[in-house]
């Protein structure tokens, strides 16, 4: 089955320079670096909920953003801004109104359901505020999933890689843990090392410091900045954390569903 195959850089050890250089910097509509496409471009997003009816509402009002790869951007913005409905249209997991959303060069307004499903599994990682782990598994077999679901059965390589990122998330010793039996700092590195376990080239992190004491927040938040600039990962960074927020290379606000940078 072709859809079963995990391509192979998602199985391939990381390491410094694996990957292209990153150019780090959130631009407007024309922000590709060299040839290059984006890793993510918007175009007059909006979205609107109850559209053609009395209570038609609109939640973002033509948003424009453009991140190249290595980018690293904090989303700031007070709580009913719409920063969830913007990263859940960037994840492929909400459609927009109106506008175009291209990832990694490709256009997904006319994509089918299958056809997002597929790309937001192998181009874009997820890490909540929640780690929504599954408590029955360990750490390494939470890592494995994402592989697992693409391949449909296990191998040596899945195997190896999630090994891999869980001792690059510092864990080795806890990988055969069952998932809540760890802190709650292990749990969000455990998440985010599934989240990267595909290889992608879009991380979206919602808040993933949010429930965490300074001490675990400043640990995933570094880990996050670990690969960005190894793997020019390109992280989009929801946070209420001022402080971390300065640390991105990047930071936008949104503010009543438009975007201030």
């Amino acid at each position: 089955m072709p859809d079963a195959k995990i391509p192979a850089e998602t199985v391939r050890a990381l390491s410094p320079g694996s990957q292209p250089s990153p150019e780090t910097g959130a631009h407007g509509e024309s922000g590709a670096v060299g040839s290059a496409p984006p890793v993510i471009s918007l175009r007059g997003i909006c979205k609107a909920y109850n559209i053609g009816t009395p209570i038609e509402t609109e939640v973002l009002h033509q948003i424009d953003l453009s991140l190249p790869q290595g980018s690293f951007c904090a989303v700031m913005g007070p709580s009913g801004s719409g920063k969830s409905t913007l990263l859940n249209i960037i994840g492929l997991l909400d459609r927009p109104s109106a506008g175009t959303l291209e990832v990694c060069g490709e256009e997904t307004t006319n994509l089918d359901d299958r056809a997002l499903t597929q790309l937001r599994g192998h181009k874009i990682g997820f890490v909540f505020q929640y780690h929504h782990l599954i408590n029955a598994f360990t750490a390494l077999e939470n890592v494995m999933l994402p592989m697992l679901g693409a391949a449909g059965f296990p191998t040596p390589a899945i195997r190896d890689r999630a090994q891999f990122l869980i001792g690059r998330v510092g864990l080795t010793p806890w990988q055969d843990h069952l998932a809540n039996h760890l802190s709650g700092g292990q749990q969000q590195r455990v998440a985010l090392a599934r989240a990267l376990a595909m290889n992608p080239a879009l991380l979206l992190a919602d808040e993933p410091t949010g429930n965490l004491d300074s001490r675990s927040a400043d640990s995933v938040f570094d880990l996050l900045t670990q690969f960005n600039q190894e793997q020019g990962t390109t992280v989009l960074f929801v946070t209420h954390n001022a402080a971390l927020a300065k640390r991105c290379t990047d930071r936008i606000e949104v503010v009543d569903g438009h975007i201030q940078s």
